[in-house]
Formats: structure tokens, sequence, C-alpha cells
């Protein structure tokens, strides 16, 4: 938790936290912002440029860009979302997980990861659209199910030194159980990583989603998407050539402003590992330990160890 909040006041991730919360609030209130109907028809006004009734002009039907890049937004952006929650909860569990779940199990998801770590995002996507339905969700739970092997072996490999550290040791001898172990011990320190990951997750899934509905597939016209709207502009490049930068810029933005989070939240977590360990027992651990436990008593070198684990 101190890498999140140390994050917090670097200035690239303040600028890549701004830009996403408003990204965040365009995708909830973008239908309500949108200035008229993204679906209403004017044959009259077809490839007009920017004007005062359409700030930045209308499509090949007539329809206002702006209103359809507004309501755009939450398709594109909660897509991306559900997408990475269905992998979170694939990956990250059945992770921390394999570590105490005997070796049958650990073996067995290795097995299934690496199997799943072969297929390609888009292919799967659409192999799993044309089994179950046409649909947004459909595709988004299939790639979630392509993104649950990366969280996965983050999770384990950041959880793996973790359980040989001393004070978990210490609480497995005072008979802590292992769900304990996890919630006190593990997963406060392996958030970083996994917050990391998020990160890059969504920008991946983002992109994933656009060229998907590029494509045509998840979203039926003419429900508005980033990608759908890209796609629609290519065809009239000789009227409006500055048509597809729209949806483009605003992709670029937003998986821009995801990855400079990722990489800041990542350079807070080194910095913080870098930094010597201040104090000796009064500092505390936080480990839930108490001092006067013999396991848990050591020299203040292992202390240190215990404080700068954090990934």
């Amino acid at each position: 938790m101190r890498t999140l909040r140390r994050t917090g006041r670097m200035p690239a991730a303040r600028v890549a936290l701004a830009v996403l919360a408003a990204v965040a609030l365009l995708a909830v209130l973008g239908g309500v912002l949108a200035p008229q109907d993204p679906l209403a028809q004017d044959t009259t006004r077809v490839l007009q440029g920017p004007s005062g009734a359409h700030l930045l002009g209308t499509d090949y039907l007539g329809r206002d860009v702006l209103s359809r890049l507004l309501a755009g937004t939450g398709r594109s952006v909660f897509g991306a979302v559900e997408s990475v929650g269905a992998a979170m909860v694939l990956g990250v569990v059945p992770g921390l997980a394999s570590l105490w779940l005997g070796r049958s199990f650990e073996w067995s998801a290795l097995r299934v990861v690496d199997a799943l770590m072969t297929l390609p995002f888009t292919l799967f996507a659409i192999a799993a659209v044309g089994v179950f339905g046409n649909g947004l969700h459909q595709a988004m739970l299939a790639l979630g199910v392509l993104l649950a092997p990366l969280f996965f072996r983050v999770s384990r490999a950041a959880a793996l030194g973790l359980k040989q550290a001393q004070y978990v040791e210490a609480a497995e001898l005072m008979g802590a159980s292992r769900g304990r172990i996890l919630r006190t011990h593990i997963a406060a320190k392996v958030l970083p990583t996994i917050a990391v990951t998020t990160a890059h997750a969504l920008a991946t899934a983002l992109l994933t989603v656009a060229s998907l509905t590029f494509l045509g597939v998840g979203v039926q016209p003419p429900a508005p998407t980033w990608g759908g709207m890209l796609a629609s502009d290519l065809g009239y490049l000789a009227q409006q050539p500055w048509a597809p930068a729209l949806p483009g810029v605003l992709i670029m933005i937003t998986v821009g402003a995801l990855n400079l989070l990722a990489d800041a939240v990542r350079d807070s977590g080194a910095a913080q590992a870098a930094e010597p360990a201040a104090g000796g027992p009064a500092g505390g651990t936080s480990t839930g330990v108490p001092d006067d436990v013999p396991a848990a008593r050591d020299t203040r070198e292992r202390k240190a160890d215990e404080r700068v684990v954090t990934v």
C-alpha cells in the first residue's frame, strides 16, 4: 500500500490518473453529455465538416461524430474493464492458491496456463463469439480467459518468494490458517505487482476491444464504439481524411495513460525496495506476529529484509 501511496505523489502518475479519470467520466456519462442523439441520421448533412451544429462534423449517414465518440466511450472502456476483471478472478486467485493446494493442483494449473498462452487473443475471441453469439460480453469473457495466465504467473511469481519469508514461516508456526496468511502477509505485498499488471492488461484489452469492434465482432451496428467508428471512417478518407484520427487519438491517449501509470507504479515499487529499512523492532513490520514469539524475533538485517520485500 505504501507503494501505491508513493505512486500518487509522482507527477507522471498524477497526469495519467487525471486522463484516466476524464476517460472514466466520459465512459459513465458519455451518453448524457452527447449533444445529440448518436444514432439519429440526417441525410442532408452527410460527411460535413465541423460546424456550430456539429462540432466534429458528421459521418457518412449524417450522424453527429462528437455524440458518437462520447456514447462509444462506455462500450469500449467497460469492455476492457470487464475482460481484465474476469482475468484477475481467473488468474490471481488460482495463482496464489497454487502455492498451498499441493503439487497436483499446481501442475494442472500450470499446464492449463501454458495451453492458454499459446492461443491468439483476436482469433480466440472471434471463435467464442461464433459459438456463443455475437455479443460484447461473450467476446470480453473470452479475452479475459486469455489474459488470466498473465495474472496467474505474475501473482504466483510474486508470492513464491514471500512464501519462504521468515515472518510467513513464523505465522505458520503460530498456527495461522492459509487463508489468513494469504490475506495478511501475502496479498498486500503482491498488490503493487498486480496493479502494474492490471494497468498493462487494461491497455492491451482496450486495443483488443478496438480491434474486435473494428472487425465488427462483439458489437452490432449502429451501436457506436471507437473501433467501429475507426472502421467506418476509413471508407471515406477522400472526403474526410481527418475522421479516423478522432477515435484513434482517444485510443492512443487512453492506452498511453495506462502504460504511464503502470510505469509509475513499477518505478515507485523499485524506489521503495531500494530504500534502507528504517528502525528495528520498534519500527514493526505490520505482519501481525507478536514480538514475544521466538520465531518472529531475529536480527536487524532479517527485519530489514522483511520490510524490503514488496515487489
